[in-house]
């Protein structure tokens, strides 16, 4: 693991192509970034975890905004995510997906292709749905994740966490 201008990248992360990382961004084992086909920016503190992909369609640049919490094993195939917003475990942003700001997309959620999801949204099911508006209480959780995976990030790095298991 390494920790490259202000950012945490995990070891198996791979980052192609054209690809933003903003300071606080930390990417967690096994992750890939393909820029290959299209621009990907990463905005400040996002966090995405462990088997995560982002990748996006020919010629539509995806662009995360700042404290976007991504869930372990997610799959980013959108347009963008707004500010503040959680992708749970397991979702699916499908081509062209714009999520707006302090959003929480459910644990195996998929947002189909072209869906624009309201701001402050909780979203569930396949195919994703709107069930309500996300509370402040939720909005609050979804910031201290963020906060935390910063703080972890910082632990790896300092040594204070073992390495993984064989190192």
């Amino acid at each position: 693991m390494r920790e490259v201008g202000g950012v945490f990248i995990a070891e198996g992360v791979v980052v192609t192509g054209d690809v933003v990382l903003e300071q606080g961004v930390n990417l967690w084992y096994g992750v890939i970034i393909r820029g290959d086909v299209a621009k990907i920016t990463l905005r400040e503190r996002v966090n995405i975890q462990d088997g995560s992909v982002v990748h996006c369609e020919f010629d539509v640049p995806q662009v995360i905004e700042p404290g976007v919490v991504v869930g372990h094993s997610a799959v980013l195939h959108g347009k963008s995510i707004g500010a503040d917003t959680l992708i749970g475990i397991g979702a699916r942003l499908l081509n062209r997906s714009e999520i707006g700001a302090e959003c929480i997309i459910a644990a195996g959620a998929v947002v189909l292709e072209g869906a624009v999801i309201p701001p402050r949204s909780l979203v569930v099911g396949v195919p994703g749905k709107v069930v309500r508006r996300v509370t402040d209480e939720e909005v609050a959780r979804t910031k201290m994740l963020s906060d935390r995976y910063q703080n972890m990030s910082r632990r790896y790095v300092a040594g204070s966490i073992p390495l993984p298991y064989g190192k």
